[in-house]
């Protein structure tokens, strides 16, 4: 609930402007597929993909424009403001 022009509460009390729950929580925040998203500092791929209970083969990672190559996904960091787009592939007939 917003109060106060874009001020609102939380459970650990005021949320001012331009800050998320990640704020006050120490979790940094993201974009994934274009929503925002708080995940901890320093979470790799895999661990994201894993938390999300993708399959890591099954998927293709772009993280800030760039493509993630699959046996990096153990040791590619994620910071604050990175946009990641998730994408799962499907077989079919």
């Amino acid at each position: 609930m917003a109060l106060n022009g874009g001020h609102g509460w939380t459970a650990r009390g005021f949320l001012a402007p331009g800050h998320t729950p990640a704020h006050i929580a120490g979790m940094v925040d993201i974009s994934l597929n274009g929503e925002p998203r708080a995940i901890p500092p320093g979470q790799t791929v895999a661990a994201l993909l894993q938390a999300l209970g993708l399959d890591a083969r099954k998927v293709a990672v772009e993280r800030n424009e760039a493509i993630v190559v699959r046996s990096e996904y153990d040791v590619t960091a994620l910071g604050a403001g990175d946009q990641l787009e998730i994408v799962h592939f499907i077989g079919g007939g």
